[in-house]
C-alpha cells in the first residue's frame, strides 16, 4: 500500500494535485484497503477519515509515542550525567546536549519521520540553544542576581547584545534546525523569539524617551494606564503572526503539506496574544488589581468580540483559535450571565462556568464542520470561500 507520506510528497512534488489525492484516500476508503504497509515511516496508514478539519499531525502511531518516552528518558539521563560532570553547569553541558539532540534527530527526524519525537526533539535543541545563549549571555555581560525595574534600566547599554545574542540567535538556530529537519513546532517558537525582541525593542524605545525627556516620567496613578496602552505590542505582533499563519493555510487550502502544521504552531501562539488584550479592553479589567468591573456596554463588547472571534474560527477551520476565546471572553462573559443563577441555586459560578464552557466545546467539537456549513457558507461570497479551507458536505 501506498501510505499517507508517499502521497504528500507526490502532491508536493507536482505528481498529483490535492483532488487526486483525496480521491486516492477515498478509493482506499472504499475498497477497505486502507491498511499500513510494513515500513511506514510516518505511523499512519491512508484512510478515509483523513480530512482538513484543523489537523495537526503531531502523533504518528504507537511506535513515535514509545520512541517518545526513550527521548525523554535518554535525555533526562544525560541532563543527570552532565551535572555529575560539570557541577557548575555551564557551556559544555548546554554544547553537548545540543549536539546529542540533534544527532538523534538525524535518525528520528531525517530518517523516520516521527512526528511526535521529533516535536520533543526540536524542543529540547530550542531550550539547549536558549541556556547556551544564556550562559554566553553571562560570560559577556554582568547580569545582577536581583532583577527589578533598576536593573533592567542599568542594562540599557547592553540591550541590543543581549537581543542579538539571545532572540535573534535563537531565531537563527531554530530556523537553521527548521531548513535541515522540517519540524513544524519551530514556526512557533520563532514567532515566540521575535514577539519577545518586539516586546525588548518596545522597551527600550520607551527607555531612551524617558532620558531623553520627550515624555515624563509617569506618577504611580499613571503606571496602569502606562501598562494598559503597552497592550498594543502584543495585539500588533498577534496580529502579524496570524496574518502569517492565514497566509500559510492559503497557500495550502488542503492542509497537505508543512507549511500548514507550522500555520497550526502560529495560530497556537497568536490566539492569546490576540485575545489577552481584547479581553482586557472589553471588560475593562484593571491591569495592576486584576478587578472586573464591566458595564453593559462592556458587556456588549464582549459579546461581540467572542462572536467575532467564533466567526473567524470557523472561517479558517482553526480551533486553536477559538480555544483561549472560550477560555478568556467565555468564562468572563458567562459569569455575569451566571452569577445570578449560582445566588439563587447556591451552585459556585466556577461550577456553572465549566459547565457552560464544556458543552460549547464538545458542540463545536463535535459538530465543527456541520456549523462551518450551517453558518460561514451562506455568509460569506464563493470567491472568498474558494481560497479558504473546503466545507466538507
Amino acid at each position: 500500500m501506498i501510505d499517507r507520506a508517499t502521497l504528500d510528497q507526490a502532491v508536493a512534488r507536482g505528481i498529483l494535485d490535492a483532488g487526486q489525492r483525496q480521491a486516492l484516500i477515498d478509493l482506499a476508503a472504499e475498497s477497505g484497503s486502507g491498511s499500513a504497509s510494513p515500513g511506514e515511516p510516518d505511523g499512519g496508514p491512508v484512510s478515509g477519515g483523513l480530512s482538513v478539519d484543523d489537523q495537526m499531525r503531531l502523533v504518528g502511531g504507537g511506535n513515535d509515542i514509545f520512541v517518545a518516552v526513550g527521548i525523554i528518558l535518554l535525555f533526562a539521563g544525560v541532563q543527570f550525567a552532565l551535572a555529575a560532570i560539570f557541577p557548575d553547569g555551564g557551556l559544555p553541558a548546554m554544547i553537548a546536549i545540543t549536539v546529542a539532540s540533534w544527532l538523534v534527530a538525524e535518525v528520528i527526524t531525517r530518517q523516520k519521520r516521527m512526528r511526535l519525537s521529533s516535536t520533543l526533539l526540536a524542543l529540547i535543541f530550542t531550550v539547549a540553544v536558549a541556556l547556551l545563549l544564556t550562559n554566553l549571555l553571562r560570560d559577556r555581560i554582568f547580569i545582577p542576581g536581583q532583577i527589578n525595574a533598576f536593573s533592567l534600566f542599568a542594562l540599557r547599554s547592553e540591550a541590543d547584545q543581549i537581543a542579538l545574542i539571545l532572540g535573534g540567535g535563537l531565531i537563527v538556530a531554530a530556523a537553521i534546525y527548521f531548513a535541515r529537519f522540517k519540524v513544524p513546532v519551530l514556526a512557533g517558537v520563532i514567532a515566540v523569539a521575535a514577539t519577545g525582541l518586539a516586546f525588548l525593542g518596545a522597551v527600550v524605545f520607551y527607555h531612551d524617551q524617558l532620558v531623553s525627556g520627550a515624555v515624563a516620567a509617569p506618577r504611580a496613578d499613571q503606571i496602569a494606564d502606562i501598562l494598559a496602552d503597552a497592550l498594543a505590542i502584543p495585539l500588533l505582533c498577534g496580529l502579524t503572526i496570524f496574518i502569517v499563519a492565514v497566509l500559510l493555510d492559503l497557500r495550502d487550502r488542503e492542509r497537505q503539506t508543512v507549511w500548514s502544521d507550522c500555520a497550526f504552531w502560529l495560530h497556537v501562539v497568536s490566539a492569546p496574544l490576540l485575545v489577552h488584550p481584547l479581553f482586557i479592553l472589553a471588560t475593562g479589567q484593571e491591569i495592576l488589581s486584576g478587578q472586573i468591573e464591566p458595564g453593559v456596554g462592556a458587556g456588549i463588547l464582549l459579546g461581540v468580540m467572542m462572536a467575532g472571534f467564533v466567526l473567524v474560527a470557523l472561517a479558517i477551520d482553526r480551533r486553536s483559535l477559538l480555544a483561549p476565546t472560550l477560555a478568556y471572553f467565555g468564562s468572563v462573559g458567562i459569569y455575569y450571565l451566571v452569577n445570578g443563577a449560582a445566588n439563587t441555586t447556591g451552585i459556585p459560578p466556577f461550577a456553572l462556568i465549566m459547565i457552560a464552557i464544556g458543552a460549547m466545546v464538545i458542540l463545536f467539537g463535535a459538530g465543527w464542520q456541520r456549523i462551518r456549513r450551517l453558518i460561514i457558507r451562506p455568509l460569506l461570497p464563493t470567491s472568498v470561500l474558494d481560497r479558504l479551507p473546503p466545507i466538507k458536505a
